[in-house]
C-alpha cells in the first residue's frame, strides 16, 4: 500500500512553483524506493540551489541513503530544468527542528514543542507554539498558554490552515543526549 493512501501520511504542507513541481516529481521516485519526501525548498543561493529533504518511515537515513536519491533525482530535475542557468542539488534529512509535513508527524512527536504558522487569521493570530497532544479527525492538537486563561487551553488547528509547522528544538533533551552519548 502506497503511503499517498493513507491519510495520516499524506502531506498537507505543499510547495509552490517551482518547489511544487520537483516535490510532484520527487515524491513518486523517493516512495519507489521506501523513503518519504518531507520538503523541497528552491533558492537562488549558491547560484541556484534546490533542496530535497527526505526521511525512512521508520529508521534512520544515512549519506549512502542521501546519495542514492541523490542519483535518482539528478536526471529527472536535469530534465526538467527547474532554475535557469543552472542549479546545486542537495539531499538532507530532517534535523532536530524538523519540519512537520503530515498529521503521522504530529502523532509521532506527541509531548514535543511545535510552531505553528497558519495560511490565515484564527482569533487575530497567525502563529502558535506549543506541546503537541496527538492528532484528532483532521486537526493538530497543541496545548498553548492563552492570554486570560490561567492554564495551558488544548486547540485543534486543522491542517489544512497550516501553512508551515516544525519542532522547536529542545536544547536541555540535546544536552542530555550528547552527556549521555559521552559517558559510553
Amino acid at each position: 500500500m502506497s503511503s499517498r493512501s493513507s491519510s495520516a501520511d499524506r502531506r498537507f504542507a505543499r510547495e509552490t512553483g517551482a518547489g511544487r513541481e520537483i516535490a510532484d516529481l520527487a515524491e513518486p521516485v523517493l516512495e519507489e524506493r521506501g523513503f518519504r519526501l518531507v520538503r523541497v525548498k528552491v533558492s537562488g543561493r549558491d547560484g541556484g540551489t534546490v533542496q530535497v529533504m527526505a526521511e525512512r518511515p521508520k529508521g534512520q537515513m544515512t549519506i549512502e541513503d542521501c546519495a542514492e536519491i541523490s542519483r535518482k533525482l539528478s536526471p529527472l530535475l536535469d530534465s526538467l530544468d527547474p532554475l535557469p542557468g543552472g542549479y546545486r542539488l542537495e539531499v538532507s534529512t530532517p534535523g532536530i527542528d524538523r519540519p512537520l509535513v503530515r498529521p503521522s508527524d504530529f502523532a509521532s512527536f506527541t509531548g514535543h514543542e511545535a510552531k505553528i504558522e497558519l495560511k490565515e487569521l484564527v482569533d487575530g493570530r497567525k502563529r502558535f507554539r506549543g506541546r503537541i497532544e496527538g492528532v484528532a479527525e483532521d486537526e493538530a492538537l497543541l496545548r498553548i498558554e492563552l492570554p486570560g486563561s490561567e492554564e495551558p487551553q488544548v486547540i485543534g488547528i486543522p491542517f489544512s490552515l497550516i501553512s508551515e509547522a516544525k519542532l522547536v528544538a529542545d536544547q536541555a533533551g540535546f544536552r542530555a543526549d550528547l552527556a549521555a552519548s559521552k559517558a559510553h
